[in-house]
């Protein structure tokens, strides 16, 4: 068995963002509001006034309700302090809706009103209960999926990701600003069942409303209806549960008449009639599957199951700008959507989901607080939420138990299922296709969940993911620094020094000593890259500052080193610049303090001449590299100026691509020494995995390393011109030995 260092969680943080006092002060009058806090930056999902922990997950700051005095323990005995369902009241055995409870008589109803109200509260607050001796808390909604949820296997299990997930879901309730949560999960880990339950927890307490259901495809979709939500729905004990039109199990619309809000202690000590009542008229359905299911219609709340396996023709991007608007008035956000899938392949709906999900970071918000796609992401590892390795107290069993460990049904669990994902990834190494299908299917990192098919690669992606892998492997080292370069003390055109920054644009694995830093050379005026011999960089420019939509492709750099006697690693991609900064001129000076401190040329496309102009202008042309594929007499009037190379031309592209394909087929992945390369930016190896040479201009990375590689092996792309030799005339004699005597040939 392989060994493993000690498995590190960083799902989730505690902070304090909040002073103590201030939480303290706000507690004792129960001033905290549940929602958006903006001047703490925090959202409150407390409903009782008073806020305890507060939690960060993946940027998202959560402040949970304070620890009451009393929590809920089933035992003193702290082994044996656990969730554990609660038997349903004997005396409602026969009791099915409001009705019959209504026939009972006063007394009987008086003695069970308590355990009514306390119900309602939990659904609503919530729930604290001792956990092995830990006070925990679960929201109304983790509550109602545990306590009254019936599932594929009876009961749900209690588990950690589960109360994660609810936490996270409650704050995008709460959160104003948020349509929702975009969800990046494993298989098998209960989203639809979850979903399905906040479903029904919902509509049952609301009036004119509608509840919608998409997944994969319209079957899928009817499928959870029908096999999930309306089974919830039935057994809701009558207390939560209306009254519905209609069939018991119907197949397209689950109707409800009657309000829960009339369920109340209060109402139910009003004899209502029947006929009295007012309808609820709250629906839950479902639509097939495309572009504009849900278009023109108001929701309270969207389920998006499956999302990330949307295939052509259909395009879950596409629908999710449609039926956003359904959930929203105006500028006001009145409904939600659960949105939760793994991914497909990039090619069958995978690419469109990831690029859903990034949109969905709650750290990248415009200035009305939303992010690009008004969601919020959320990845939970596998290691967090696999069967057969929750333990019965449903904590995650990371790393193997030094003491006997069981899951809820009382199987020991003798291994780690960090050990045992280990063992299912090397089983699979020789087959990357069935590899990448498990890391899709059981992801423990989001380069794991968007992994896609080798057959889909213009290169080598067998070796491009050995590489991600390892890198992965390597992610909580310090082998890059992201920073910024800066001029010393504001001055242009003198010394650059670099500043770690962990907000910073460029992230660096290497600098030269300070020797080789800033080493520039003067002749005949002009500065010329004094370090040309170690390296050179790439670039992908643009030349406009903003486009129409805010939006445009981001601008690349990248830095290669290629072999040299200087104290440099060999070989080796050492800086990376993805960023689109609010200026063109801010990206051409990052671009050109790079330059400067490095000391190393540039070869950047033509065709977007802005940057070269602008290192013109700056007295830096001799930094721009001239196309390696001509000699100077046959550039152009403006290639001779200013330097670069064409993107237009064929045989360029070609030789581009065969670049990169070069470079991956030796310095990249699992070497033949049993080492691995060097080449430690994802972002661009991802790139790789996914270029497409007639899409060129989606590729950021790919152009500007692809440059790069081109620049620091430019002797390969040398014209060989024809040279016409005329026979020498060595003015040698030549003879005649026909005869008895030589003779002189005359000319």
């Amino acid at each position: 068995m392989r060994m493993i260092n000690s498995y590190k969680q960083t799902l989730y943080k505690i902070v304090e963002p909040v002073k103590l006092n201030t939480i303290k002060r706000l507690n004792k009058s129960k001033k905290w509001e549940y929602g958006y806090n903006k001047e703490n930056d925090i959202v409150v999902i407390s409903k009782t006034g008073m806020i305890g922990e507060i939690l960060e997950i993946q940027g998202f700051q959560i402040a949970l309700p304070k620890e009451p005095k009393e929590v809920y323990s089933c035992s003193k005995n702290k082994s044996e302090q656990k969730w554990k369902q609660f038997p349903p009241n004997p005396d409602f055995k026969r009791i099915k809706t409001v009705f019959d409870w209504q026939d009972y008589p006063d007394d009987f109803k008086e003695k069970h009103y308590g355990y009514i109200d306390e119900e309602f509260r939990r659904r609503e607050e919530g729930f604290w209960f001792m956990n092995n001796g830990k006070p925990t808390y679960i929201t109304g909604t983790h509550y109602m999926y545990l306590q009254w949820s019936k599932i594929d296997v009876g009961a749900p299990d209690y588990r950690e990701a589960n109360r994660l997930f609810f936490i996270f879901w409650e704050a995008c309730k709460a959160d104003k600003r948020s349509y929702g949560m975009c969800y990046l999960k494993n298989r098998r880990s209960g989203f639809s069942f979850m979903s399905s339950a906040e479903t029904v927890h919902q509509a049952t307490l609301a009036s004119d409303s509608r509840f919608g259901i998409l997944s994969k495809t319209g079957a899928d979709a009817k499928k959870m209806f029908t096999d999930k939500v309306v089974p919830i729905s039935i057994n809701y004990p009558f207390f939560f549960k209306p009254i519905q039109d209609g069939m018991d199990r119907p197949k397209s619309e689950l109707a409800y008449r009657v309000p829960a809000k009339k369920f109340t202690r209060r109402k139910m000590r009003e004899r209502e009639e029947q006929d009295d009542m007012e309808g609820l008229d709250t629906t839950i359905d479902w639509k097939n599957t495309g572009d504009n299911s849900y278009d023109g219609e108001k929701l309270s709340l969207l389920v998006h199951d499956e999302s990330g396996k949307w295939e052509r023709p259909d395009n879950i991007k596409n629908n999710w700008r449609v039926t956003k608007t359904c959930l929203r008035l105006g500028s006001r956000i009145i409904g939600k959507c659960m949105m939760g899938s793994t991914s497909n392949a990039l090619d069958k709906g995978g690419d469109n989901f990831k690029n859903l999900y990034y949109d969905s970071d709650v750290t990248k918000r415009n200035r009305n607080g939303q992010t690009k796609s008004g969601l919020y992401s959320l990845f939970i590892p596998m290691e967090w939420n696999y069967e057969g390795f929750i333990d019965e107290y449903g904590q995650p069993v990371f790393n193997t138990p030094k003491t006997r460990t069981f899951d809820p049904s009382g199987v020991e669990i003798d291994y780690g299922v960090v050990d045992h994902w280990d063992n299912e990834v090397d089983g699979l190494k020789s087959d990357q296709d069935a590899l990448n299908e498990f890391y899709r299917q059981f992801p423990r990192t989001e380069e794991h969940a968007f992994r896609d098919e080798t057959k889909n690669s213009l290169f080598n992606l067998v070796k491009i993911y050995e590489q991600i892998d390892y890198n992965e492997g390597n992610r909580n080292s310090s082998v890059l620094t992201p920073g910024n370069f800066q001029w010393s003390n504001g001055v242009k055109d003198t010394q650059v020094t670099f500043n770690p920054n962990p907000n910073g644009r460029f992230k660096i694995s290497w600098v030269p000593n300070s020797r080789l830093q800033n080493n520039v050379i003067i002749k005949n005026g002009s500065k010329y890259p004094g370090n040309e011999h170690m390296g050179a960089f790439g670039c992908d420019s643009y030349d406009i500052s903003g486009t129409v939509d805010g939006t445009g492709s981001k601008g690349a750099l990248h830095g290669l080193t290629k072999f040299s006697m200087e104290d440099a690693p060999a070989n080796t991609f050492f800086l990376e610049y993805i960023a689109r900064p609010q200026t063109a001129e801010i990206f051409f000076e990052d671009i050109l303090m790079a330059l400067v401190f490095y000391g190393m040329p540039l070869l950047a496309e033509n065709n977007k001449p802005r940057l070269l102009y602008y290192l013109r202008r700056r007295g830096y042309r001799g930094f721009s590299m001239n196309r390696p594929d001509k000699i100077w007499n046959k550039l152009s009037v403006a290639e001779k100026e200013v330097g670069g190379i064409p993107n237009s031309s064929e045989d360029i592209k070609q030789a581009h691509a065969a670049a990169i394909e070069m470079y991956i087929n030796d310095h990249v992945g699992l070497l033949e020494d049993g080492t691995y390369g060097t080449m430690y930016f994802n972002e661009a190896l991802n790139d790789w995995a996914r270029f497409d040479i007639n899409k060129r201009t989606k590729h950021d990375a790919s152009i500007s390393t692809g440059l790069a590689i081109m620049a620091c092996n430019r002797h390969l792309y040398r014209p060989n011109p024809k040279i016409e030799r005329k026979p020498l005339d060595l003015n040698i004699s030549k003879y005649s030995n026909k005869g008895f005597q030589s003779t002189i040939i005359k000319r």
